[in-house]
């Protein structure tokens, strides 16, 4: 059976600040703009998605809660994993190794530079730097979640924020 992983970094937030600490820092205007958009966009593709998983830091939360909105997804089924925030590419892979077999279709929310660095080691493609609120899809043949490792994966596609502007 076929698994499909949306990988999505979290939308533009406030800068960081003396004021805020990082943890805290809530989207901006654009940023819940550009989540609404990536929910819509997955939405109108047709795409059910199973479970979503999110750092807990406020702004991937966000993130996450406003595409959850678009997609009819039960927002208090999100699951907000504290080891996104800080845990490296490592924690992510936990993340995805600890999902249920029932779910075909996870999406995970977090932050650069470790997202994208987990986007390259499960494909071996250049993704480069996560833009915010961009989203890779990554799908996998005949594996279990547990099975799921490095260069598992294919690299199906890489949206940002522009390129969904650009579809129209």
């Amino acid at each position: 059976m076929k698994k499909t992983l949306l990988l999505v970094r979290h939308a533009k937030a406030e800068d960081q600040s003396k004021m805020f600490k990082d943890f805290d820092r809530e989207l901006l205007g654009s940023g819940i703009m550009d989540s609404a958009r990536l929910g819509h966009f997955l939405k109108a593709e047709g795409v059910a998605v199973d479970s979503i998983r999110t750092s807990s830091a406020a702004r991937t939360y966000q993130t996450a809660k406003i595409i959850a909105e678009q997609l009819k997804y039960e927002v208090d089924q999100i699951e907000a994993v504290d080891k996104l925030y800080s845990g490296g590419p490592q924690a992510y892979l936990a993340v995805v190794n600890a999902t249920p077999e029932t779910v075909a279709t996870l999406l995970v929310c977090g932050h650069n530079p470790d997202i994208n660095y987990f986007a390259e080691y499960l494909t071996h493609a250049d993704v480069g730097s996560m833009e915010k609120c961009s989203m890779v899809t990554v799908e996998f043949e005949d594996l279990t979640w547990a099975e799921i490792s490095a260069k598992s994966g294919t690299l199906k596609n890489y949206l940002t924020p522009q390129s969904l502007k650009d579809r129209g």
